[in-house]
C-alpha cells in the first residue's frame, strides 16, 4: 500500500541523523543479512548458499572498500582467533553485497552462524553484523520417514454426508484425513521437524500449531519436485508423552485445479499423503527420530471436505475433541497406509510460505433477508473469512459465499467464478462460542454473503488476507489521490495473486501460473516487494514444465489439459524473467540456472522458423491478449519476441562468460532484427517528413518494435511519432492488452513523450486505469471494460476483477513519476538514475529497499521551484536529472554546487534538465521550475500508511 512521507519530507534512511556534530565519524554498517534471499532460513539444501547484506551510512561517500565473511557451526568461532568453517579473509571489492559460500561441504540438519565485516575507506575498524541459517537434508538417502495416507476415501462409500451436511455436486470430495503419533521426549529436548505433503498439511504438536505456513507445502509439479518445510519445535515439546498430529487436504495434489471440470487426480494424485520426520536431541546429546510410517493412526474429524476452488465444510457433529493431545485413545483408529518410500523428489523450500498477512474488518454489514447478510470488507483480496458464531444448533448450517462484486440488486455476482463454488459451510452440533475459519482453501473476494446467522455485527467477522510472504520493499506517494489509489490497486493485485505461484487471478476456476502475466508484471512486482526467493522457487516450476523438445510452456506448474506449446510473449518469460531478476538482485545465479533453457528455447524457435519469422511451433497464439483495438498481427508479436529473447539470451551468456553462446545469439538477434524490418516495416518520405508503418499499424506493434530495439536508427523517431499519433487519436488512450500495456509509459518516456504517458494516467474513460477506480475498483481488472454503466458485466467466461497484468504501469510510477531508476548497464541499483517526470503533479516520492540498501526520491514543486531530495546507498552512485531550464538556479543543500565537491559533480545541461552525478549519501537539490496547474493533494489530506506485516522496515537498523 502507498505510504510515503508527506510531500516535501524525505523518507528517513536508517542511518540519517545519527552523526550530527561528529564530523569524520564513520557510520557505514551492514544490515538485513540474508541467506538465499531469506532471513535466517531453516532447512536449506543448496551446497553453496548465497550470503548477502545491505549497507547504511549517514555520511556522503561513506562507501565500502572491502568485506570479510566467516561461517562457523558455533558463534564463538566467528571471533578473531576462532577457527571458522570458512573465512574469505579480507576481500577488496567495493561493489560487493553478497558472496556464495565456497567452503567445505555443509553437513545436513545443522545450524551455521555467519558474520560479515565491512571496511570503509580510511583507518576505521570494520562494521560487523551476524546471522544464521540451517541446512536440511543433503541427500535423499538421509530420510527415514515414508509417505503415509488414509487411503482413498470416496464420499459415497466412507463417511457419507448425513442429513443436513453440505455436499458439492457429488464431486467426490472426501473428509480430510487426520494422522497422529504419540512419542516420548526427555525434558529439555530440542527438536526439528521436516514436513511435507502431497496435498496440504497443518501440523500440531501437543495441540499447538507448528509454524504459520498456510497452504503448505506449496504448489509444484509433484511429478518432478515436492517441497518440504523445517520447523523448530523445541518450545512445544513436553517431558513425557507428546503427540504429533496432522490434518491433510487435497490441495493442488488431488483437488480441483484450473478450469478443467475434473479433480486434480487427473493431474497428480487421487488422495492426499503426508510425510514428517522429527529429530529430537536431549540435554545429554542423545538423539532420536519420530517419522511417519505404518504405526501412525488415522481417522477423520470435523472437516468433511476442503478444496481450493469448491470451498471447505466443517461439520462439528463429526469433531473428535482432543485427538491432537496426549492421552487421547486412538486404539479404534486404523493404522496409516504406507503410500511410498521414495524421497528423490523432495527438496527444501526455496521461498517463504504463504502466510496470513493481514486482517480486514468490514466496512458494512447489511441484512438482505432474514438470516442472510452481505458483508463488504472494502477491499478485493485473496483469503478467507473468520466468523464468530455464538451458538449453532445441531444440524444447523452457516453458509459463506464469496464474490468480488455485487450485481445490480446488491447481491453477490458469482457468474465470473465459473465452476469455482467458493463456498464455506459450518454445520453445528449445539455448542456455543464457535470460531469458524477454513484452513485449506482460499477465495478471491471483497464481499461475503453469510446465511444462517440471525444477527451479525461487524465485530463477528473478519477477512484474513493470504499471500506468499514477500517482504514489502517499495512505497510510492504523489499529490494525485487517484494515482495513489491506482498504486494501492496494483499492490493488492500482487498480494492476491502471489500465492505459492504467480497466478492470473485468485477467484475463478483457474488460478494458474501464466507466464505472460508474470513477465509483464515482474518489473512492478520487484519494486513493490522483495520477490527474489519467490521467483527462485517459481523459475524451478518453469524449468520443470519444459517440454521434451526444450520449449517453455504457457503455465507453470504444468497441468494436463493446458497446452504444452508456449505462445509468443508467454513462453518467452523463461528468458525475460531470469534476466530481469539478475538486473534487480545482482545475482548471476538466476542466469546460470536458466541459461541452458534460454538457449534451448531460442534455438527451438529458430529450428522451426529458419526464415526468422516466427510462424511455426506455437500452440495457442494469444497475441496481445484482451487488447480492445485492432489485433496486432500474430507474426509481428511472435517475431518481435523471438528477437528479444535471442538478445537477452546473448546478454545472459556474456554475463556468465559464455562468449561462444553470446556471440551466436547476438548474431541471431541481429538477423531477426533485420528480418523484422524487412518483412513488417515500411517507410516513405512525404511533405511532412519520414513516415513509418509497422504491419497492422497498432499501438502494440510500435511498442514492441521500439522497446525491443528492432528498427533501424533512421526510423526510430518516425516510429515513435506514429505511436504517439495512434495514442492521441484514440483519446489519448491505450488500445493495448497484456503485452503492450507494460511497455507504453516507458517507451513514450524514452522517446520524449512523458507528457503523453501522464495523459494516459489522467484518462478516466474506457479504456483507462481511472475508469475502474471511479467505479469502486480496489484491484486492477482483467479487462479495461470488465463492467461499464451501459453494458454491465462483460462475458463471465473471462472477466476477473483482480488481475495484475494491466497493473504493470506500476513500474512507471516508481521509475517515471517519482524518478527512481537504475541505468541500463547497472545491476542491483549500483548506478542509480534519478529522473522525475512531474507532469501535472505537485509532488511525488518513492522509497525502495534495494539489495544495496535504501533508495529514496522525494520531489515537490512550490512557488516556481522544485525541491528534490534523494538518498543513495553506500557503494552506489547516481545520475541526477533536475527538471529545470535554468542551470544557474541549481542549489544543493542551499548552496551552488562547487566544482571541487567530491560528491556532487556537474555533467551537462539539456534543454529541459541539468545533469549531476553524486556519490552515496543524502542530498537536497533545488532549482527553478515553472508553476504547475494540475491534480494535487490538499494539504489537509494525509498520506496513507502501510498496513501489511513484514515490511522492509523490520530489516533496517
Amino acid at each position: 500500500m502507498s505510504g510515503s512521507p508527506a510531500a516535501g519530507v524525505p523518507a528517513r534512511h536508517p542511518a540519517e541523523g545519527r552523526t550530527a556534530g561528529r564530523p569524520g565519524v564513520r557510520t557505514l554498517r551492514p544490515y538485513a543479512l540474508r541467506c538465499e534471499h531469506r532471513t535466517t532460513p531453516l532447512g536449506i539444501d543448496g551446497p553453496a548458499p548465497r550470503l548477502s547484506w545491505r549497507l547504511a551510512s549517514g555520511l556522503r561517500g561513506d562507501d565500502p572498500v572491502a568485506y570479510r565473511v566467516r561461517v562457523a557451526e558455533h558463534a564463538g568461532e566467528l571471533e578473531d582467533g576462532g577457527r571458522p568453517l570458512w573465512d574469505t579473509g579480507r576481500v577488496a571489492d567495493p561493489g560487493a553485497t553478497a558472496v556464495d559460500y565456497a567452503g567445505p561441504p555443509l553437513p545436513g540438519r545443522t545450524r551455521f552462524h555467519w558474520r560479515v565485516s565491512v571496511w570503509p575507506a580510511g583507518p576505521d575498524a570494520p562494521a560487523e553484523a551476524d546471522s544464521w541459517f540451517e541446512t536440511g537434508f543433503t541427500r535423499a538417502e538421509e530420510w527415514r520417514a515414508v509417505w503415509i495416507s488414509r487411503g482413498p476415501c470416496p464420499v459415497d462409500v466412507m463417511d457419507a454426508p448425513t442429513e443436513g451436511e453440505f455436499a458439492l455436486d457429488d464431486h467426490g470430495l472426501a473428509p480430510c484425513p487426520l494422522l497422529r503419533r504419540s512419542f516420548t521426549a526427555p525434558a529439555g529436548a530440542r527438536g526439528r521437524v521436516h514436513v511435507s505433503a502431497r496435498g496440504l498439511y497443518e501440523l500440531r504438536l501437543n495441540g499447538e500449531r507448528v509454524g504459520d505456513a498456510e497452504l503448505a507445502p506449496g504448489w509444484t509439479d509433484y511429478r518432478r519436485r515436492v517441497q518440504y518445510q523445517t520447523y523448530d519445535v523445541g518450545a512445544l515439546l513436553r517431558d513425557g508423552e507428546n503427540v504429533l498430529a496432522a490434518t491433510v487436504a487435497d490441495g493442488w495434489w488431488s483437488g480441483f485445479v484450473g478450469f478443467e471440470p475434473r479433480r486434480a487426480g487427473a493431474h497428480y494424485g487421487s488422495s492426499p499423503q503426508f510425510l514428517a520426520e522429527l529429530h529430537l536431541t536431549g540435554p545429554d546429546g542423545r538423539s532420536s527420530v519420530v517419522a511417519t510410517d505404518g504405526t501412525w493412526r488415522t481417522g477423520t474429524g470435523a472437516i468433511r471436505h476442503a478444496d481450493l476452488l469448491k470451498g471447505e465444510c466443517h461439520d462439528l457433529r463429526h469433531a473428535v475433541d482432543g485427538w491432537e493431545l496426549p492421552g487421547f485413545d486412538d486404539s479404534g483408529w486404523p493404522g496409516a497406509l504406507v503410500a511410498e518410500t521414495d524421497h528423490r523428489l523432495l527438496v527444501a523450500s526455496a521461498d517463504e510460505p504463504v502466510r496470513a498477512m493481514t486482517e480486514l474488518r468490514p466496512c458494512s454489514v447489511e441484512r438482505v433477508l432474514p438470516g442472510t447478510h452481505v458483508v463488504d470488507f472494502g477491499q478485493n483480496l485473496a483469503g478467507r473469512v473468520r466468523l464468530r458464531v455464538r451458538r449453532l444448533a445441531a444440524g444447523a448450517r452457516v453458509v459463506i459465499r464469496h464474490a468480488e462484486v455485487l450485481d445490480g440488486s446488491g447481491r453477490l455476482y458469482t457468474a465470473n467464478l465459473r465452476t469455482a463454488a467458493a463456498t464455506d459451510v459450518l454445520v453445528g452440533d449445539g455448542r456455543e462460542h464457535i470460531v469458524f475459519e477454513p484452513r485449506f482453501t482460499y477465495h478471491g473476494f471483497r464481499y461475503a454473503e453469510i446465511t444462517g446467522v440471525p444477527e451479525l455485527s461487524g465485530s463477528d467477522v473478519v477477512a484474513v488476507a493470504l499471500h506468499s510472504d514477500t517482504p514489502w520493499a517499495g512505497e510510492f506517494d504523489c499529490s494525485d489521490a487517484e494515482l495513489r489509489r491506482l498504486h494501492d490497486c496494483v499492490a493488492w493485485g500482487q498480494r492476491s495473486n502471489f500465492v505459492s505461484v504467480p497466478t492470473d487471478c485468485p477467484q475463478r476456476d483457474e488460478r494458474l501460473g501464466w507466464l505472460a502475466d508474470a513477465q509483464v508484471f515482474l518489473p512492478t512486482a520487484a519494486l513493490n516487494a522483495d520477490v527474489a526467493a519467490f521467483f527462485t522457487k517459481w523459475l524451478r516450476d518453469v524449468d520443470d514444465a519444459r517440454t521434451p523438445e526444450g520449449g517453455f510452456t504457457n503455465v507453470a506448474p504444468r497441468l494436463v489439459g493446458v497446452d504444452d506449446e508456449g505462445a509468443p510473449g508467454w513462453a518467452d518469460a523463461g528468458v525475460i524473467i531470469p534476466w530481469h531478476l539478475y538486473r534487480v538482485y545482482d545475482d548471476p545465479r538466476f542466469l546460470a540456472r536458466s541459461l541452458e533453457a534460454m538457449c534451448a528455447w531460442v534455438d527451438l524457435i529458430h529450428r522451426h522458423n529458419p526464415d526468422l519469422v516466427w510462424r511455426h511451433r506455437v500452440g495457442p497464439h494469444f497475441s496481445d491478449w484482451l487488447a480492445p483495438g485492432t489485433p496486432t498481427p500474430r507474426e509481428v508479436v511472435a517475431t518481435a519476441y523471438f528477437a528479444h529473447s535471442a538478445r537477452l539470451t546473448a546478454r545472459a551468456a556474456e554475463v556468465l562468460g559464455r562468449t561462444d553462446a553470446g556471440e551466436r545469439h547476438h548474431r541471431l538477434a541481429d538477423d531477426i532484427r533485420r528480418t523484422f524490418a524487412e518483412r513488417f516495416v515500411t517507410a516513405e518520405e512525404s511533405g511532412d517528413g519520414l513516415s513509418v508503418r509497422i504491419a497492422g499499424d497498432t499501438q502494440t506493434g510500435y511498442l514492441l518494435a521500439l522497446a525491443f530495439e528492432l528498427l533501424p536508427a533512421a526510423l526510430v523517431d518516425a516510429a515513435a511519432r506514429r505511436l504517439a499519433a495512434l495514442i492521441e487519436s484514440a483519446g489519448p488512450a491505450l488500445l493495448t492488452g497484456f503485452l503492450g500495456v507494460a511497455l507504453a509509459a516507458p517507451v513514450l518516456d524514452a522517446h520524449g513523450r512523458a507528457d503523453l504517458a501522464h495523459a494516459l494516467l489522467l484518462r478516466d474513460e474506457v479504456p483507462s486505469w481511472r475508469f475502474p477506480l471511479r467505479h469502486g475498483a480496489t484491484t486492477v481488472w482483467e479487462r479495461w471494460d470488465g463492467w461499464t454503466p451501459g453494458a454491465g458485466f462483460r462475458a463471465p467466461s473471462m472477466n476477473s476483477f483482480n488481475h495484475y497484468a494491466l497493473g504493470s504501469v506500476g513500474e512507471w510510477l516508481y521509475r517515471g513519476v517519482a524518478g527512481l531508476d537504475q541505468t541500463p548497464d547497472s545491476t542491483g541499483y549500483r548506478k542509480l538514475r534519478i529522473r522525475p517526470r512531474p507532469g501535472g503533479l505537485r509532488h511525488a516520492s518513492a522509497r525502495y529497499e534495494s539489495v544495496r540498501g535504501t533508495v529514496t526520491v522525494t520531489w515537490e514543486r512550490h512557488d516556481g521551484r522544485i525541491a528534490l531530495r534523494i538518498l543513495v546507498p553506500p557503494g552506489a552512485t547516481a545520475e541526477v536529472y533536475l527538471p529545470t531550464t535554468d542551470p544557474g538556479s541549481v542549489r544543493e543543500s542551499g548552496v551552488v554546487p562547487r566544482p571541487d565537491d567530491p560528491h556532487v559533480g556537474f555533467v551537462s545541461a539539456g534543454s529541459d534538465h541539468v545533469l549531476y552525478r553524486v556519490s552515496s549519501g543524502a542530498y537536497r537539490f533545488t532549482a527553478a521550475h515553472p508553476p504547475v496547474d494540475g491534480p494535487g493533494r490538499r494539504p489537509s489530506e494525509p498520506a496513507a500508511k502501510p498496513s501489511f506485516a513484514r515490511s522492509y522496515e523490520e530489516d533496517t537498523p
